[in-house]
């Protein structure tokens, strides 16, 4: 992987944006720091990525994440990059790959590039050029899309992964032999109002359910023959919402893979599970 300090991206479908993106006025989001081979090939592997894969780099460098991505796990893709140098070297190695036909490199502002059409996304950047960029990927990716950060977590994020490796070949670059991989899965949009349907044993009528929503954190509250319950544990992953309901003095655990307004899962309690269901009503704004 390359460390522009600003984000590595890895994305899904056409290459269609790389003109419009590559405006005459860019972000300088940091100095370029070439990153070891090893951990390229290690979150190309964290992330799955796969022939089905568009990768997106953005702040490229000399483009070795995405000519990896596209050589060794056969992907496409692109990169932005700032520095007009670095983006000639990069299209002139995939040339010479004989990769030209899979990937692009251009000049461009990261925090301009359109990435909604990633499936997997990479940083590199410093902690608070990370975090100027959470809203943009809640906002833009789909959920489910993979999204790694190099060192530096996304604040408010919880991961489905992380890796710790000790690498000797990163002492000249960072100063550091540390080296974290932050794995996480861009979150369904859940806030609002749902009417579920629950076990009748818990509950003989339908309940409403009230979420709120920061990234990957889930709070609120549920309805229950007239009674309000908070949630808690709530959280989203991908499609994949999980909380904890207290009802008649005992904890039960919920989990629901959620698309197009509707959560399908089962109800955990007491080691039993019990199948419910639910349908967004209202969405918050």
């Amino acid at each position: 992987m390359t460390k522009t300090l600003r984000c590595l991206a890895i994305c899904l479908p056409a290459l269609c944006v790389w003109s419009a993106q590559a405006a005459d006025s860019v972000v300088d989001a940091g100095p370029y720091v070439p990153s070891p081979q090893s951990v390229v090939a290690d979150m190309l592997k964290l992330a799955g990525v796969g022939p089905s894969d568009f990768l997106i780099d953005l702040g490229s460098g000399d483009g070795r994440i995405v000519l990896t991505a596209a050589k060794v796990f056969g992907a496409r893709g692109f990169g932005v990059e700032i520095n007009d140098a670095l983006v000639r070297q990069a299209n002139a190695a995939a040339k010479a790959q004989g990769l030209a036909a899979h990937v692009r490199f251009v000049r461009a502002d990261l925090f301009k590039t359109d990435i909604s059409r990633a499936t997997v996304l990479t940083m590199y950047l410093l902690p608070n050029t990370v975090n100027l960029l959470r809203d943009k990927l809640y906002a833009e990716l789909k959920p489910g899309t993979r999204v790694l950060s190099h060192d530096y977590p996304l604040e408010g994020w919880q991961p489905v992964e992380m890796k710790h490796m000790d690498l000797d070949a990163k002492l000249p670059i960072s100063g550091t032999t540390t080296t974290l991989l932050y794995l996480y899965r861009v979150p369904e949009k859940v806030a609002g109002r749902w009417r579920a349907t629950i076990p009748a044993s818990l509950s003989a009528d339908a309940i409403e359910l009230d979420l709120t929503q920061r990234y990957t954190g889930v709070s609120g509250n549920a309805r229950i023959a007239g009674t309000r319950v908070p949630l808690t544990a709530g959280r989203i992953v991908g499609h994949r919402l999980s909380f904890t309901l207290s009802i008649s003095g005992r904890n039960h655990g919920f989990e629901a893979d959620v698309i197009d307004g509707a959560a399908y899962g089962a109800v955990n309690s007491e080691g039993r599970r019990a199948a419910w269901r639910a349908r967004r009503s209202t969405q918050a704004n």
